[in-house]
């Protein structure tokens, strides 16, 4: 991770570590970049670059802010407005935009607000670029074989301009009704939009597809995205489906990117159990390619069992979907995720999309004829305990050779019944000391045991 851009955009508060400044900073170089780029191959049209926003108040902001300095570096900025993130990533590869721009925090409160970069194929900008912007914010730019005191303006018919580009989020929506394999009539839908990017997409789509539609927390006012609503608080969720006898519950988070379901009795369907109903569904239709389902080290314990059971094979990626897509890139897998609730379903969007994954929860269950509580049942969930110490310093209270030995005797003390799972947090000085086992108390004792010599050795703080 740089200075700026973590593993999902340059993300902060608004306008104290991530300001307006630093918005129209990141237009001027992409307008910049892409149109050097498109000049060194002869091409000397204006670059194309979408935009999409999600509701928080800052998010205007930030979009003027944006298509200011894309347009005085002369790119032509199309806006979708309030929108997802999956669909500036689905308009930006089927549309061939130069790259797009997503302004959201996710499941962050209102007041934070982030600018996601996607490229041209609808992934996650290329880390090279990213390095260039953060060089450029800091001063420094030195790109197509010069160093950069300050990026040229255009002039005169070159400068840039902003389209309404609406029209690209309606295709989206209609990208995803015609996924719906099946009619959704007869079955009672309730779906929590977090007050976010999917309050005018989601119940449209539902709707289309011939679902009775109930829908909460979609009425955004700028200050209440994710605010006791969404995948973060699916305990709203879950009270809605029971007291309104729902067939089945989808709650998606501020951009949309991530979705957890709600079952029929009102239990919570995490990304994992997701992973497990699709990853079985495809593997009985022999359409899971590579025989493979890819997470995260952060997915229960009891997901892997699981897939052992029925004769899936997994792999474990770092924590971010990003590293997922990654993984499955590389190896042709088509199906991976994480917990939280980004999935992604690689013959269908190249990034994690929450509507496209209710569609695919729904697929099964009308395909199946089975309740998704039913669908879930044959995965137990492994008690878990996660302990987050903070240290003086990452490295030096990871590679603490009595730290590495307790976590080694933990590890011989499980077997196959448990995993421990010690790591440096991203974000903070923090080590996380998770154990999952059949009895909490077990998870509890063997997190106190590496706990314990952490503090012993003088590395808490």
């Amino acid at each position: 991770m740089g200075k700026y851009f973590g593993t999902d955009g340059f993300r902060g508060t608004a306008n104290e570590n991530l300001t307006a400044d630093h918005a129209y900073k990141v237009g001027r170089f992409l307008g910049w970049y892409y149109g050097e780029l498109k000049r060194q191959q002869g091409d000397d049209s204006a670059p194309r670059i979408v935009i999409g926003k999600d509701t928080r108040r800052s998010s205007y902001m930030f979009e003027y802010s944006l298509v200011g300095g894309l347009t005085a570096s002369g790119a032509d900025a199309y806006l979708l407005h309030v929108t997802t993130t999956p669909s500036v990533a689905y308009i930006s590869r089927v549309d061939s935009f130069d790259c797009g721009i997503m302004i959201s925090a996710s499941h962050n409160p209102y007041f934070d607000n982030g600018i996601k970069l996607i490229n041209g194929q609808g992934e996650k900008m290329e880390d090279a670029v990213i390095d260039l912007i953060e060089a450029y914010l800091d001063g420094r730019l030195s790109a197509f074989g010069q160093e950069w005191a300050e990026l040229p303006f255009a002039k005169g018919e070159k400068i840039g301009r902003s389209v309404d580009y609406v029209s690209g989020r309606n295709r989206y929506i209609g990208y995803l009704i015609s996924l719906g394999m099946y009619s959704f009539r007869g079955m009672k839908i309730g779906l929590d939009c977090a007050n976010g990017s999917s309050w005018n997409i989601a119940k449209a789509v539902f709707d289309a597809l011939g679902a009775e539609t109930h829908v909460i927390n979609a009425e955004p006012t700028g200050v209440n995205i994710n605010n006791n609503a969404g995948s973060t608080h699916i305990e709203v969720l879950q009270k809605y489906v029971v007291e309104n006898g729902l067939d089945a519950g989808f709650a998606y988070d501020g951009d949309a990117d991530r979705c957890l379901c709600v079952d029929e009795k009102g239990n919570v369907i995490t990304g994992d159990h997701i992973l497990y109903i699709y990853g079985r569904y495809m593997k009985e239709r022999g359409k899971l390619v590579n025989n493979t389902v890819v997470a995260t080290v952060m997915s229960n314990f009891g997901l892997f069992r699981a897939f052992d059971e029925i004769g899936v094979d997994y792999a474990k990626t770092a924590v971010g979907d990003k590293y997922v897509y990654e993984y499955m890139k590389e190896h042709g897998c088509c199906l991976g995720g994480e917990q939280s609730g980004h999935i992604i379903f690689s013959k269908y969007a190249s990034t994690g999309d929450g509507i496209l994954t209710s569609l695919k929860m729904m697929q099964v269950i009308l395909s199946r004829g089975k309740k998704l509580s039913e669908l879930a049942a044959p995965f137990k969930v492994y008690p878990q305990v996660l302990e987050n110490v903070r240290v003086k310093d990452k490295p030096t209270a990871q590679n603490d050779p009595e730290v590495q030995a307790m976590v080694t005797k933990v590890t011989e003390a499980l077997g196959s019944t448990g995993r421990i799972l010690v790591r440096e947090s991203g974000t903070e000085p923090v080590i996380r000391v998770m154990v999952e086992a059949e009895d909490e108390a077990i998870c509890r004792r063997y997190v106190d045991d590496v706990v314990n010599v952490l503090k012993k050795n003088g590395h808490a703080v």
